[in-house]
């Protein structure tokens, strides 16, 4: 390793004082210091370590004290949290409504759905919370640039993606059966697409705003961008998914010409984004090779749609707890990607992806590493699971005071429920590790490809381990399965 220099730097992030700066993106092996702004001495570092550039190009240090990552993590923690309550008090009411009572194939999208806010809105967190932190949104050029590639970008995967998860929906559900209602076919496709575009479009201005207003208060943006985009996103895809739906429905009744109007329209929509953002060096290169996470995660959200069509029909209480349990854990884990994206940029001082840090343990550790080792890594993944448990019982206790989800938390219920809870972000956390630092030392950015895959994964989990938590609580007396249709409960 080469020598130490003798200047230290500190990157921006909440918390210390206003004569820190940016630590700017460098070369490989650029070491004028020229190119760098003094960082005053008298400088407070209480809540910030300051970090070390070696001539090797290597970043030693942490940047943020624990207690401090831990507040920036919190509060957006519980604000999701309450939102993806919201979200399931909505679901729990919806599915007594007429066109979910006769279209039960609408539940199977509700996973891919939601899933966006991982596919896309996160993602789009994530890069411009790295982009924001390497500097590259510090002038208006750069960041209307940057903001408006991305925004085309979410929207032609948005309506891709809406309109694939509305033909696997009908797949999963119609296939089995061998057949097909092509009046419905046409309202999953057009309340898919619709809901996939509007839910992008509302969350990504939002996602901009955001991480514009965290630079502007020192706040690291990689703590709070992801939280609010889960707890927005779970919240307003049910809401437009639910309304969409129903307007729909009731035109079935009549004309029939608003869901093939709404597709046309689309259609010619499509290329106009897709053009925006060829035309955008931000993001062609995403344009051109990131559509494999985001449909691969579609996929496998799909596959815990598939459950929660089973479980709500066993359990109707179920549909309430289940955008809580797959949203604390696709927002822990999407966090913990988001900083670990943002570590590998800085330490490769823009050389970009390909090669790891030489002082991290590489891509294959143990489970018990990824919480109990020494790094930042985990330090971070210690402080999720630590809000997993206190955060859980707040939501839960929030739905049992709203009077919802037909079940009360009785002690037996906890202990089955929040284990499946935490059993769900210990394996997402580790997953999370692995894949980001895989994809990294394989040329990928992480920022790109990284949370998609996670949150697909945790709605898969998410929902097995919930339905396999109701079954066991069934199973001891403690769960009652509703042998009441669903049609039998709808409002008049």
């Amino acid at each position: 390793m080469g020598q130490t220099s003798t200047k230290e730097y500190f990157p921006l992030n909440g918390g210390q004082s206003d004569q820190s700066i940016l630590l700017q993106r460098f070369e490989p092996g650029d070491s004028s210091e020229d190119e760098l702004y003094a960082a005053d001495d008298e400088c407070d570092t209480k809540n910030t370590k300051k970090i070390t550039i070696h001539d090797d190009g290597i970043i030693s240090g942490t940047s943020e004290a624990w207690y401090y990552t831990l507040l920036q993590i919190f509060l957006p923690f519980i604000f999701a949290g309450l939102g993806m309550v919201a979200a399931g008090l909505v679901l729990d009411h919806v599915q007594h409504w007429k066109v979910f009572v006769e279209i039960p194939e609408i539940f199977i999208l509700v996973p891919a759905l939601l899933g966006l806010k991982g596919n896309l809105e996160m993602t789009l967190a994530s890069r411009l919370s790295t982009a924001a932190n390497l500097g590259k949104m510090d002038t208006r050029e750069d960041a209307l640039s940057l903001i408006a590639g991305n925004l085309a970008l979410i929207q032609c995967q948005a309506i891709v993606v809406g309109f694939l998860a509305s033909i696997t929906g009908m797949i999963l559900g119609w296939g089995p059966a061998g057949k097909l209602n092509f009046d419905h076919g046409l309202l999953l496709c057009a309340s898919s697409v619709v809901t996939a575009s509007l839910a992008s479009f509302v969350l990504g201005i939002v996602m901009v705003l955001i991480i514009i207003g965290s630079r502007a208060c020192r706040i690291n943006p990689d703590n709070v961008a992801t939280p609010i985009a889960a707890s927005l996103g779970d919240l307003t895809t049910l809401s437009l998914l639910s309304w969409i739906a129903s307007l729909l429905w009731a035109d079935l009744d009549q004309e029939k010409w608003l869901a093939p109007l709404i597709i046309c329209s689309y259609l010619l929509f499509t290329p106009v984004c897709l053009c925006i953002a060829w035309r955008n060096s931000n993001t062609k290169e995403i344009l051109l090779y990131g559509w494999t996470p985001v449909l691969v995660a579609m996929l496998v959200s799909s596959g815990g749609g598939l459950i929660l069509d089973y479980a709500v029909a066993k359990f109707h209480g179920i549909a309430v707890f289940q955008p809580v349990m797959n949203g604390v854990g696709g927002n822990l884990v999407a966090v913990q990607a988001s900083r670990m994206s943002t570590y590998l940029h800085t330490s490769s001082l823009g050389a970009g992806p390909g090669v790891l840090p030489v002082k991290d343990e590489g891509v294959c550790v143990t489970p018990l590493g990824v919480v109990c080792g020494g790094d930042e890594h985990s330090r971070t993944a210690r402080i999720l699971l630590l809000l997993v448990i206190p955060g859980h019982v707040i939501f839960t206790y929030t739905i049992s005071y709203l009077e919802a989800g037909h079940t009360s938390p009785t002690l037996m219920f906890l202990v089955f429920y929040l284990s499946a809870a935490w059993l769900q972000v210990a394996l997402l956390l580790y997953v999370c590790r692995v894949m980001v630092f895989f994809m990294w030392s394989r040329g990928t950015d992480p920022d790109n490809s990284a949370i998609p895959y996670l949150t697909a994964l945790g709605d898969l989990l998410g929902g097995g381990f919930l339905a396999i938590a109701f079954l066991m609580l069934h199973q001891i007396g403690e769960m009652d399965p509703s042998d009441t249709p669903l049609a039998t409960q709808a409002p008049h």
